[in-house]
């Protein structure tokens, strides 16, 4: 698979990928069907299939499924080997799972060993990749298949591909929200629901979260942030990456392709932080883009004129006074940053140190 990952990292390497030109968003199109069906008609493994179907979409359907499978399907055979040969010690009922994910997290996080036939296999961990951590400069740095090919991630593709292994080994992993950031929560019949981090390889206790300052009270009691995602859910995140990689290739345009997917997002989830900010962001684009076309300098004189955009302007103000009732704070990119840090440098303050499969 060597040559066809070299391929990829040409792509990724091309900015122009992600340029303005308009052909081609059928892929986008078709991607907005699958998953919508899939929200509405749950089938296994489909969070597997929209987060190929998303980035395969901004490489204008050039990515190899075959490569993308046999890269899953490699891993997936790393870690039944992981698993039988470290064999945990637990005794409860659901020793099966836990030893799963021990297995998943040691072949992720860990330099493994395979032994086959007279050879020896090693196997490199996943690593955080501090450069363009929210895809800014661009937008493939958030992919899967980005991790695959370079086994450096971040807190969008790393938890992805560790939910997509569990799917893969029939088990649950339930992705969960903090301020731009994205990991996962398991839950033990020996400690209860705990947090595994794949960007610092470690299981920090609730404190940590909470410890950025920007995750107030009222997000936790409205389930905005550090509370599982649902299989629906889950694939709700995948339609606002979907929305995102539309707006980065096209601009927002029309917004309709943007609100269509954030819209069907909040079906499932009216509280949704990611969707509702994505909404008001879109509309506030499109209110600008309409004055700067009719060369209006004043909101106010825009409202006045255009019925349609007063009720745009109404609806996207009602959003943003949501946002702030649901709790959420802004949190900078150099904060994000620093917070991550900081369970690397107080590791033992954050560590979870009941995780069974530490």
């Amino acid at each position: 698979m060597k040559k066809v990952w070299l391929f990829v990292l040409f792509l990724i390497s091309q900015n122009s990928v992600f340029g303005q030109s308009f052909h081609n968003a059928k892929h986008y199109e078709n991607a907005y069907d699958s998953i919508s069906n899939w929200i509405n008609n749950y089938k296994p493994k489909a969070f597997k299939n929209a987060v190929f179907l998303i980035e395969n979409a901004a490489y204008q359907n050039d990515i190899p499924i075959q490569a993308f499978e046999s890269d899953i399907q490699q891993l997936v055979s790393i870690i039944k080997a992981v698993k039988e040969k470290d064999h945990l010690i637990y005794s409860k009922q659901d020793s099966t799972s836990i030893q799963t994910y021990a297995a998943i997290f040691k072949t992720m996080t860990d330099t493994t060993l395979i032994y086959s036939e007279d050879k020896v296999l090693v196997n490199e961990p996943f690593t955080y990749d501090f450069n363009d951590v929210f895809g800014q400069e661009n937008w493939a740095n958030m992919f899967v298949t980005k991790l695959l090919a370079t086994k450096k991630g971040n807190c969008h593709s790393l938890p992805y591909l560790y939910k997509i292994l569990a799917e893969e080994l029939g088990e649950t992993a339930h992705l969960a929200l903090a301020p731009n950031h994205i990991y996962i929560k398991h839950y033990s019949k020996k400690t209860g629901w705990y947090n595994t981090e794949l960007t610092s390889a470690s299981f920090p206790i609730d404190a940590w979260l909470t410890a950025s300052g920007y995750i107030h009270l009222d997000t936790i009691r409205n389930g905005v942030y550090m509370d599982t995602l649902s299989q629906k859910e889950s694939l709700d995140l995948t339609l606002i990456d979907l929305a995102k990689g539309y707006e980065r290739k096209f601009g927002v345009l029309d917004g309709k392709f943007i609100l269509k997917s954030v819209n069907k997002a909040l079906e499932v989830d009216p509280n949704f932080i990611n969707a509702l900010l994505l909404k008001a962001e879109t509309q506030k684009k499109l209110f600008e883009n309409e004055m700067l076309l009719k060369s209006i300098d004043n909101p106010n004189d825009l409202i006045e004129q255009s019925e349609e955009y007063r009720n745009l302007f109404l609806e996207m103000q009602n959003i943003y006074v949501k946002i702030h009732q649901l709790g959420y704070r802004q949190m900078p990119e150099e904060m994000y940053l620093d917070w991550l840090a900081s369970l690397q440098e107080e590791r033992e303050k954050y560590q979870n140190k009941a995780i069974p499969v530490e």
